[in-house]
């Protein structure tokens, strides 16, 4: 199996360097996993154009995978408690 290149863009940085060290550390080991692995078992898929959400305690990640060109980007990081708020 081909591995996927992560790309993560411009906001989700921005959001991750708000995160603790120690939450931060797992969130991009989880990241880096999805270059194997881009729709684990434990993602939810959100919609029909390949859109996923992945936990991790109280953070979630939002991500697209493009098959064609073998990509993830990590759209967005925030805190469970911050998503459903606009």
């Amino acid at each position: 199996m081909e591995k996927y290149r992560v790309e993560i863009k411009r906001s989700a940085v921005k959001e991750l360097k708000k995160i603790p060290k120690k939450d931060l550390k797992v969130i991009i080991e989880k990241i880096g996993l999805l270059s194997q692995y881009p729709r684990p078992k434990e993602s939810k898929k959100l919609s029909d154009d390949e859109r996923y959400r992945l936990c991790n305690g109280k953070y979630r990640f939002l991500y697209y995978v493009e098959d064609a060109v073998v990509i993830i980007f990590v759209v967005k990081i925030p805190q469970r408690k911050d998503i459903y708020k606009q």
